[in-house]
C-alpha cells in the first residue's frame, strides 16, 4: 500500500449562527451552513458529500476521455442522494449520479470512463462504498449509453 500525504482543511466560524468558511490546500473558500435555517449562505455538509462524489468522478471522467482524445465540449451532472434514519442522524443510503456529456465522444468510451471512475479511481465514492450504494448513468449528446 502506498503512502499518501494526509489531507487537511480548516474551518472558521463566520457569524453567530452556523456559517463556516472551509479552506483546503489551495486556499479556496467553501461556505458551509445549516440549510434548514432561513438565509443560509452556504452548502450543507450533506450537499458537500454529493458535490464531492460528483466532483471526484467528473475529474476522473474528463481526464480519461481527454487521454482517449475525445472532445468533451460540455459536461453537466446531477447527483441525488436517498437518506435513511439511523438514531438521530440521516445518512445517505444511496446516491445516483447522472452525467450529461456533449461533444465528439464515443459512447462506449464514455461508458467505460464512468465505470473506471466509480469502480477504480474516485476516492470519494470508494470511501463511501461500504455504506452507500452509488449508481450512475451517462448520456452522450442526449442519448443514454447504458
Amino acid at each position: 500500500m502506498s503512502k499518501t500525504a494526509p489531507l487537511k482543511v480548516t474551518l472558521e466560524r463566520k457569524n453567530q449562527d452556523y456559517l463556516f468558511e472551509a479552506k483546503g490546500k489551495t486556499g479556496t473558500s467553501v461556505l458551509i451552513d445549516n440549510t434548514s435555517q432561513e438565509n443560509a449562505a452556504g452548502a450543507s455538509p450533506m450537499e458537500l458529500l454529493l458535490m464531492g462524489v460528483g466532483g471526484c468522478s467528473a475529474i476522473d471522467i474528463v481526464y480519461i476521455l481527454k487521454k482517449q482524445r475525445q472532445k468533451v465540449m460540455g459536461y453537466k451532472m446531477e447527483v441525488s442522494g436517498a437518506r435513511k434514519e439511523v438514531r438521530d442522524a440521516k445518512p445517505f443510503s444511496a446516491m445516483h449520479v447522472t452525467i450529461y456529456l456533449e461533444g465528439e465522444i464515443d459512447p462506449e468510451k464514455a461508458k467505460r470512463a464512468g465505470q473506471l471512475s466509480f469502480d477504480k479511481y474516485c476516492s470519494v465514492s470508494i470511501t463511501m462504498e461500504a455504506s452507500v450504494n452509488i449508481t450512475h448513468s451517462i448520456f452522450v449528446n442526449g442519448k443514454s449509453v447504458d
